[in-house]
């Protein structure tokens, strides 16, 4: 298979990008980033994040329950267009109202395009109309890196046993444009369906795209 289109497309994408910067190197500790392309659900590396009330919220609160990790960066156009649509906020209510625990992360570092902290966080929650459990903030970009996470959006689907069972992007519409959204397959809806009537996950992993994610630069 020519893989040549592929990687020029996804380097269009990011080439697209606001204040975009080169994607961020996998971690130098060694740990492996849980990026499932091979459709073999992957156990999703442990967390605790400060959420945008000053709470600490761990991954392992919500043993048993579907989440849903979203990484976002208000700055990427690629975000503006699921958020500026409302469809993005739409998917949140749908899942939270089915028992999903949704955790919108920035990873965004100190002083790049994205990053919040504080009452600006709680900002960034009104101003969106944001309806996911939690948003988290991870400015030294462990957690984003943990979980391979390249672009905003990149999404990830986790079962109750901490197992991801989806990883990439929200759709198979890799534009800025809010047209686009009529008619797109939504990843992320596909799994959570797929996950609440008992049946394998169909999609596994999709492309990511959008933005790169404004990691602290590396050592």
């Amino acid at each position: 298979m020519n893989r040549l289109p592929i990687l020029a497309a996804v380097l269009l994408t990011l080439a697209a990008c606001q204040q975009a910067e080169a994607p961020a190197a996998a971690p130098a500790t060694g740990a492996t980033p849980a990026v499932a392309t091979t459709g073999r659900a992957q156990v999703a590396p442990a967390f605790t994040l400060i959420d945008s009330e000053g709470v600490a919220r761990s991954l392992a609160d919500f043993r048993g329950k579907t989440v849903v990790i979203e990484w976002t960066n208000e700055g990427c156009p690629y975000v503006q267009k699921h958020y500026s649509s409302g469809a993005m906020q739409a998917l949140q209510r749908e899942a939270v109202a089915d028992g999903v625990v949704w955790l919108t992360v920035i990873s965004s570092a100190p002083g790049k395009q994205g990053h919040v902290e504080g009452e600006g966080a709680r900002a960034w929650w009104t101003r969106n109309n944001a309806a996911s459990t939690h948003l988290l903030l991870d400015p030294e970009g462990a957690v984003g890196k943990a979980y391979g996470a390249m672009t905003t959006p990149d999404m990830r689907v986790i079962d109750g046993d901490g197992r991801i069972l989806f990883t990439g992007g929200i759709d198979d519409r890799p534009t800025n444009t809010v047209e686009d959204l009529e008619g797109a397959n939504n990843f992320v809806r596909a799994a959570l369906e797929d996950v609440e009537a008992g049946r394998p996950v169909r999609t596994a992993y999709a492309q990511p795209y959008g933005c790169s994610i404004k990691y602290p630069e590396e050592a």
